[in-house]
């Protein structure tokens, strides 16, 4: 068995999250599905892996771990530089505050925005065949674009959002993203060509090639 096992694909997002930071790091990892048509993720026993019934989990050892960003920091920190990926910069004060300034800005000003268009229009249609509330993708794309314009002003002083280096900050934004590209509002990225070319650099590393061709929840 390999050290560690993430319980929940690719497919699920906050997964995903994880996944291309396992992958980044290099070391070998398990997957096993929780079948969240069946509730599995409601049942006691990945409730005992994460109490609130989320996806995904993370064992490594006798460290059961929840919350996809924390997982990720967690694999970053303790495997990255046996591997020599330093996407955390925690050699650098300076750095490293830089990091988590902007994996907080994802967390509270890109996703809430970005969310629920992906919601809308990929998985709620692919898991419930529900049609998109357009009232509540219109006022999202509205948030995101706000949101776009202070990123398009970041990217066009730095190559990523930290700064001159690719890090966490970066990778943390790819799964929902993804996602948002695969919609009929991609165009979006097209106002904003700082931010067009940053997701295209992104989206050209391994670990996002390799989990990308699992997200395959269709629009």
């Amino acid at each position: 068995m390999a050290p560690v096992t993430v319980f929940g694909s690719a497919v699920f997002a906050n997964a995903a999250r994880v996944l291309v930071c396992l992958e980044e790091v290099g070391i070998e990892y398990e997957v096993v599905e929780v079948d969240y048509m069946a509730k599995e993720h409601k049942g006691p026993e990945h409730l005992s892996r994460n109490p609130f019934g989320q996806i995904p989990a993370l064992q490594d050892g006798d460290v059961m771990l929840f919350e996809s960003r924390a997982i990720s920091k967690y694999v970053l920190r303790k495997y990255g530089k046996a591997s020599n990926v330093d996407l955390l910069r925690e050699d650098s004060a300076e750095e490293a505050a830089l990091v988590d300034v902007w994996t907080e800005v994802e967390a509270h000003h890109y996703f809430p925005a970005i969310a629920p268009i992906v919601y809308e229009c990929v998985v709620f249609p692919a898991r419930l065949g529900m049609q998109p509330n357009q009232k509540v993708v219109d006022e999202s794309l509205e948030k995101l674009g706000k949101v776009l314009e202070i990123y398009e002003a970041r990217l066009s002083k730095s190559k990523y959002l930290a700064g001159d280096f690719f890090s966490f900050a970066d990778l943390t934004h790819f799964p929902y993203t993804y996602y948002f590209m695969k919609t009929t509002h991609a165009s979006l990225l097209d106002k904003f060509p700082h931010v067009k070319a940053w997701w295209e650099d992104l989206m050209s590393r391994p670990s996002t090639k390799k989990h990308g061709a699992g997200m395959f929840l269709e629009p």
